[in-house]
């Protein structure tokens, strides 16, 4: 590990001592005004120049979905307006939870929506990033400002902006129920609420469950399962015949959600749909590796559990949810904020590997790879092989980064002076 050297801890020292001096209410200002500044890119591409038939199409979905639950329209059969013609693919919980946005013009919803979106972008660099925001005093706001600006560069997060996506509120909602110590906003909120409310608005969360149940952690999981229950439960009272709609039917109908074998499927199942097999031997193929990363991605979760890291457990389970998952869009792989943050650790300036990592992670997704690949496989001249693996990047781009959480954890653990073997055997026993 190598320290920081007497020049940039100098210029540290002089930035932090003119801070300092600013009172508390101009530091934050300022830091809001860095994160605004810093979201300028992706929402003037996609608020301003982007095309008015592709603005905003799935907080339309939401809000027309808000709109159905209000008029009394059936909640799966509708779709938005030429032409995208997008079906509600989601619980009829969500829907109850969209109503609001059905109060508002549409397009001031997409600008609020976009807001909110970016506020929850700093939250969660906020909650994963904490043992290194909180190590910098009065330097704190600056700090989140500064680590929150390129997370909303990467592709994932940006598309999110692009469309209107939800899952930075899933995120930070399993971030903030996992996270320890706990967040004091969630001090009378049991552990497992928030990932159960998720779970009823979003199905991948259950990753959630799953790890719960492999650490025994029943409390937790009875808790997940029954909010996730007691809110669709609520939602079938007030939705009959939409619930009854989607839990019969519009639940097991992959093509609602789109072309599965369309490059933003970056699933493991997407990527075998571009490449792999077809048919039973790729659907069996399929089975072998999804049992096989969960494998591993559970066990990883379990250590990180074990040694205290809440970050990295976090970031190993949402890897989880978009690798095991038959569908996985670009803008779901939002959980990369996290995996970041958990790379970095503590202290990465004391660590220059930690640093380099999570460099790489960074410089890797705020890359549009599977785009370019697109773009190589439209020249009729080029080589095949490369375009296909640009195409796939981000599906390996996952597993690199569960690799990274292993080493990061291998790292803490040497760190702290405890052996490979005493890791295993705490599994093991545990």
């Amino acid at each position: 590990m190598g320290g920081v050297s007497p020049a940039t801890q100098t210029a540290l020292r002089r930035v932090s001592s003119a801070v300092s001096g600013m009172p508390p209410w101009a530091r934050w200002t300022l830091a809001v005004v860095v994160i605004v500044l810093a979201s300028l890119p992706p929402v003037l591409r996609y608020l301003v120049f982007w095309p008015l038939d592709q603005w905003q199409v799935d907080v339309e979905v939401y809000r027309q979905a808000g709109e159905s639950v209000l008029i009394g329209r059936p909640l799966y059969s509708a779709m938005t307006e030429a032409p995208q013609l997008l079906p509600f693919t989601y619980p009829p919980f969500a829907a109850l939870l969209a109503v609001p946005l059905a109060l508002l013009p549409f397009g001031a919803i997409g600008w609020i929506w976009t807001a909110l979106q970016v506020a929850a972008n700093a939250a969660i660099v906020w909650y994963a990033g904490w043992r290194l925001v909180h190590r910098t005093g009065a330097m704190v706001p600056i700090t989140l400002a500064l680590l929150t600006a390129p997370m909303l560069w990467l592709h994932p997060v940006s598309d999110g902006i692009r469309f209107g996506q939800v899952n930075a509120f899933m995120v930070l909602a399993c971030l903030m129920d996992l996270r320890r110590p706990r967040p004091g906003i969630l001090a009378r909120v049991p552990a497992g609420v928030l990932v159960g409310l998720a779970m009823s608005v979003k199905l991948t969360p259950g990753v959630f469950v799953v790890h719960y149940l492999v650490n025994r952690r029943w409390r937790e999981a009875a808790t997940a399962v029954g909010a996730a229950a007691a809110v669709t439960v609520g939602a079938w009272v007030l939705l009959p015949e939409a619930s009854f709609a989607f839990w019969g039917g519009a639940l097991q109908d992959p093509t609602r959600l789109g072309p599965n074998a369309g490059t933003s499927n970056q699933s493991i199942r997407g990527f075998l749909l571009r490449v792999g097999p077809q048919g039973t031997p790729g659907t069996v193929l399929w089975l072998v590796l999804v049992a096989l990363v969960a494998a591993v991605g559970f066990r990883l979760g379990r250590r990180a559990w074990l040694a205290g890291d809440s970050i990295s457990e976090v970031a190993v389970m949402g890897l989880m949810a978009c690798l095991l998952s038959p569908v996985a869009w670009i803008h779901h792989l939002h959980w990369m904020v996290v995996v970041v943050f958990a790379i970095l650790g503590p202290d990465p300036l004391r660590d220059r590997r930690r640093l380099l990592a999570a460099g790489a992670v960074t410089g890797f997704f705020l890359c549009r790879l599977p785009w370019w690949g697109i773009d190589w496989l439209n020249q009729p001249h080029w080589p095949r092989l490369p375009g296909r693996a640009l195409q796939n990047a981000d599906t390996v781009g996952m597993l690199l980064a569960l690799w990274l959480l292993w080493w990061s954890l291998d790292r803490a653990a040497r760190a702290r002076g405890v052996r490979r073997e005493d890791v295993v055997r705490q599994e093991v026993a545990g």
